[in-house]
């Protein structure tokens, strides 16, 4: 099961409209994608990769499109997906990690 936080359901919001100033068409196609490739963790959560700022944290993952993180821990029986971030933002700064905010 899929479960999609708050902040990133804001996160794909904010990407989409930012997308749709250029073009609506291509925001729409865009996200669409983006929910398509997170719906495949359902049956697979294993094919991110391990997030590297989150240490420890094995259960945190990551999957990649298109230039955007797609965060999120696993659990038992669920995928919950904490944020949409672009790939060249850093988590290592002393902010509060998205997978520590839920």
């Amino acid at each position: 099961m899929i479960e999609w936080s708050h902040q990133a359901s804001a996160d794909i919001r904010n990407l989409k409209n930012l997308i749709a100033k250029d073009s609506p068409y291509y925001a729409r196609c865009f996200t669409e994608r983006i929910v398509a490739a997170v719906e495949k963790l359902a049956e697979f959560p294993e094919i991110g990769r391990p997030v590297p700022e989150a240490g420890y944290r094995k259960d945190v993952r990551e999957l990649i499109y298109q230039g955007y993180r797609i965060i999120y821990p696993t659990r038992p029986e669920r995928v919950f997906i904490v944020a949409i971030i672009h790939g060249s933002r850093s988590l290592m700064a002393g902010e509060i990690k998205p997978w520590d905010a839920v």
